[in-house]
């Protein structure tokens, strides 16, 4: 009798499979009647969105948060978002290095898949340090948040308010609950002269967004630059250009709009936050559908960039861009090879920045011409909305709320794969271990 094969699941398709059952269980917490402050519970498509915003850290919503959740759902939110921010495998390998508990080979495979860690060696270290460099900004950013919110809420609800936006903002995930306080969908547009936190936001999305292994090489290395990854280096530099060039034009857009009449320290303030929250983060102090068309499309150009890669960020992240420019560049000036910081990067590389780029790109064109075809909405406010999806940014002109019941499916799947990641999300279903036998004969092609 032949012996059948046990299927055994891919890292890939652990990880895509972990979230999907993390999404449904937040779901059917999210529909308990104390979850809710309305009769009867949320329902499905409310819970399910939510969850899924939730766990995919992204921030797109259909109920305000602060004023239609109870504190329990607020905590159910607040719990998935901790756990997608980090990665759910993460969160089991503190508990079992917490029980004392060996990780066996499997589980390192899945984990450094999920933290996009480099080795299986070294890898209880690095998820330590993942935990306490997390608890370190969080904690931080608590309590640099909690001196404001004390002052405006008291000292229960001001402390909550810091811990739980302190989470929001390190994973990048958007949610807020300001409605009960500047109104409804309000996010932080209160505070938008206020320095402590918007400064404080900002650090804690960029911290967050950097990325585990930019943790673990400065923690290594300290500042010494030779010693640096390559990573790091792209990292960072990318970051600060992103940071400076982005506020800068966001200054210099809405300079005649949102920014007329307003002081120039208030101008840089929004300007700074205006380059930092696309970056995944889904937080806003001004009115995001009152921007200036360049600067919407600003906006979508960060969003799809996001973060860098092992973060609680989402988007193609910023290590894709670099390799595709540089890579760009390169072959404009007709050199052997894409160099940077004294090193090489090879073709494999480029053609996985390219693969990501173009899958999330399509993705996003896809998703826009099915809310198009579902329900009757202005293009461009389409194209933002799933821009915001794929990228995870969160980030909305106000439609979210008016989309239909296959638009916010669409939505779902977006925030879906750009939280698992869309190549991930392809492979995870299409994965096949056996290698070609052939490789079929080359032929020329004319590019450009």
């Amino acid at each position: 009798m032949r012996r059948r094969k046990r299927t055994k699941l891919s890292s890939v398709q652990i990880i895509a499979l972990g979230f999907f059952i993390m999404i449904l269980g937040g779901t059917l917490l999210l529909m308990l009647p104390i979850a809710s402050r309305g009769p009867g519970g949320a329902s499905f498509g409310d819970a399910l969105f939510t969850a899924t915003s939730a766990s995919c850290v992204t921030g797109l919503v259909v109920q305000d948060t602060g004023t239609y959740w109870t504190t329990f759902g607020q905590i159910v939110i607040i719990l998935l978002i901790q756990t997608g921010g980090l990665g759910f495998m993460t969160i089991a390998t503190l508990f079992l290095l917490a029980l004392r508990r060996r990780l066996g080979l499997r589980e390192r495979e899945v984990v450094v898949d999920s933290v996009s860690y480099t080795q299986l060696g070294g890898l209880v270290p690095f998820v330590r340090l993942i935990f306490l460099g997390t608890l370190l900004a969080e904690g931080a950013g608590a309590v640099l948040l909690s001196i404001r919110f004390v002052q405006d809420f008291g000292w229960s609800r001001g402390i909550y308010y810091g811990v739980w936006h302190s989470v929001s903002a390190f994973c990048n995930a958007g949610f807020d609950l300001m409605g009960g306080h500047s109104g409804p969908y309000s996010s932080f547009t209160a505070y938008a002269a206020d320095p402590l936190v918007v400064l404080t936001l900002c650090a804690l999305i960029l911290v967050g967004g950097a990325g585990f292994l930019v943790w673990d090489d400065l923690a290594r290395n300290k500042l010494r630059w030779r010693r640096w990854r390559l990573q790091t280096k792209v990292v960072l530099a990318v970051n600060l250009l992103l940071v400076l060039g982005g506020g800068g034009l966001f200054l210099l857009l809405e300079r005649n709009n949102l920014g007329a009449g307003r002081p120039l320290g208030e101008q840089v303030l929004a300007a700074l936050f205006d380059a930092v929250t696309p970056r995944t983060a889904g937080f806003n102090t001004t009115d995001t559908a009152a921007l200036s068309s360049g600067s919407l499309l600003l906006t979508i150009v960060l969003m799809f960039i996001g973060g860098s890669p092992g973060s609680t960020a989402g988007g193609i992240k910023t290590t894709t861009v670099f390799v595709i420019l540089l890579h760009t560049f390169s072959g404009v000036r007709r050199e052997q090879s894409a160099n940077a910081f004294g090193r090489s990067i090879g073709d494999d590389a480029l053609k996985r920045a390219t693969s990501v780029l173009f899958t999330n790109l399509l993705l996003a064109l896809a998703g826009a011409l099915a809310i198009c075809a579902a329900q009757t909405l202005p293009l461009a406010d389409v194209l933002f909305e799933t821009f915001s999806a794929i990228g995870t940014a969160g980030m909305s002109t106000g439609i979210t709320r008016s989309l239909a019941p296959v638009s916010r499916a669409v939505a779902v799947f977006l925030m879906y794969c750009g939280r698992v990641g869309s190549i991930s999300f392809a492979v995870a279903l299409l994965e096949k271990r056996a290698l070609p036998p052939v490789t079929l004969p080359q032929e020329h092609i004319t590019i450009g």
